[in-house]
């Protein structure tokens, strides 16, 4: 018989498994991710569907405080966690998240499954569930990207290089003949250095990243765990390109990258992402995400050099399925989509507000 369950911190051990030996795990419903989210405004919770043998179904979700004393939301980052095709395990998986959510004043719960929009199964299993679909266009509009490239990295490392684009095979021996190298398994020490080149890449391509205390919080708690990696790239004594990966089971996934606006013409990130995906073949790895892209746009869309980039890997273009809401309390969810984009103006302008006031842009 099935029963659900929260787990506490003694079984940390004992959801992780799950999560990482599962085909549809992800490190984003891992523990340490939750312990991650936590450290900012989200309480994470994890939730078990376990028989006799053990667990049959996982989810870890993250709840938020909704403004105007609106209640509360979860997220399950890329969960749930389970076998699509265990009908009895889905059903009580999402019984125990809407009674817990009812313990938490949560009006809804999002989730965006680590599944690609052609698993038909799982397009049935949530239309059937009368959850919502939160698909909101072809870009990076998302909470995760709806588009990614993935390689397949069980060939051997020769038969990788020959997979790949002439102009990326070129870009990366390029960058090996200039005298750039790349540095794995950096200190704590190369995280400001990083960071430095995160801001000057977000200034460049205007993007927003998050404050330093994050990055540190995601190197304190997922590196002693091995579940992540600080890459360095120099050149000339100098650091010119960085990124922070992921890594659980199988897969690996590339996350934040960085890169100097200076000696770009020595092909940084080509030899970086090379070393990575060597990385991820030297640690078991058969999957390597370069995550998001912009959909299949055409050359005329100003992120094509991005997932031409992405492209020259030779990986596959991967369409997830999307994200969708479990409704728990029609009425304030409707609300909530009423007033959460006039909430957000108005903390745009207080921001622009405060840094006014400091003398800021």
């Amino acid at each position: 018989m099935l029963s659900y369950r929260l787990l506490d911190i003694t079984e940390k051990d004992y959801f992780n498994r799950f999560i990482t030996d599962h085909a549809k795990g992800h490190l984003l419903q891992t523990w340490e991710w939750g312990d991650l989210k936590g450290s900012g405004a989200w309480q994470p919770l994890r939730l078990v569907v376990e028989d006799e043998q053990g667990i049959r179904a996982a989810v870890s979700l993250l709840k938020r405080p909704l403004p105007a004393g609106m209640g509360s939301m979860f997220y399950a980052t890329r969960g749930p966690v389970l076998d699509i095709a265990d009908q009895e395990a889905w059903d009580v998986l999402w019984q125990g998240v809407k009674a817990v959510a009812k313990q938490h004043n949560c009006i809804f719960c999002k989730f965006d499954p680590d599944v690609p929009d052609t698993d038909e199964l799982w397009q049935q299993r949530i239309a059937n569930s009368g959850a919502r679909s939160c698909d909101k266009g072809p870009g990076f509009e998302g909470i995760q990207p709806r588009y990614v490239f993935r390689l397949d990295i069980r060939p051997d490392e020769e038969q990788l290089l020959a997979n790949f684009h002439q102009k990326t095979r070129y870009n990366l021996r390029l960058a090996e003949r200039k005298g750039v190298t790349v540095e794995e398994n950096c200190g704590k020490d190369q995280l400001p250095a990083f960071y430095k080149l995160l801001k000057e890449t977000a200034d460049r391509d205007r993007f927003l990243i998050r404050p330093y205390s994050y990055y540190e919080a995601f190197y304190d708690i997922l590196m002693p765990a091995k579940m992540g990696e600080l890459f360095m790239v120099y050149y000339e004594g100098q650091p010119i390109a960085g990124a922070l990966t992921f890594l659980l089971g199988d897969k690996a996934w590339y996350i934040y990258g960085a890169s100097s606006n200076a000696h770009r013409n020595v092909m940084p990130n080509y030899l970086m992402q090379w070393r990575m995906i060597q990385w991820a073949k030297r640690n078991g790895c058969t999957m390597y995400d370069f995550r998001g892209v912009p959909g299949d746009v055409g050359e005329d869309h100003p992120l094509y050099g991005l997932v031409k980039f992405k492209r020259g890997f030779g990986g596959d273009y991967i369409r997830f399925i999307g994200e969708f809401d479990m409704v728990y309390r029609p009425f304030m969810y409707r609300f909530y989509h009423f007033i959460e984009p006039k909430y957000q103006v108005a903390v745009r302008k207080l921001i622009r507000l405060k840094r006014k006031l400091r003398g800021g842009k």
